[in-house]
């Protein structure tokens, strides 16, 4: 077993960093998924607080032949995956990697 330049296994060394790869994963996801969640089941409420699920129909077309509890569903889980993905574009822009230091940006445009 290869010892590393800190003087621990090789071996402790790779699952340390892959703990904290799956530490940074879950934090990651319960800063994403949970508050989407929660405004998820926010934004269905206000929603149907206007709109009768009953009433829905695709671009003019007939009603919706789903139940109340299925169009729910369905919107709360659209809603979901929309918050989603918004909060995860919204948290890699904020954990951008800063600019590097001495690195000569030119001027644009010339």
């Amino acid at each position: 077993m290869k010892a590393q330049p800190s003087g621990e296994p090789e071996d402790i060394g790779i699952a340390a960093s892959e703990a904290g790869a799956s530490s940074r994963l879950a934090r990651w996801a319960m800063a994403v998924i949970w508050p989407s969640f929660v405004m998820a089941g926010v934004m269905e409420a206000l929603v149907f607080a206007v709109i009768d699920p009953s009433d829905l129909s695709w671009f003019g077309a007939e009603r919706m032949a789903l139940s109340r509890q299925a169009i729910y569903t369905l919107s709360f889980l659209i809603f979901w995956l929309l918050l989603c993905l918004s909060s995860s574009v919204s948290l890699a822009l904020a954990t951008a990697p800063e600019p590097v230091e001495g690195l000569r940006r030119g001027r644009w445009p010339q």
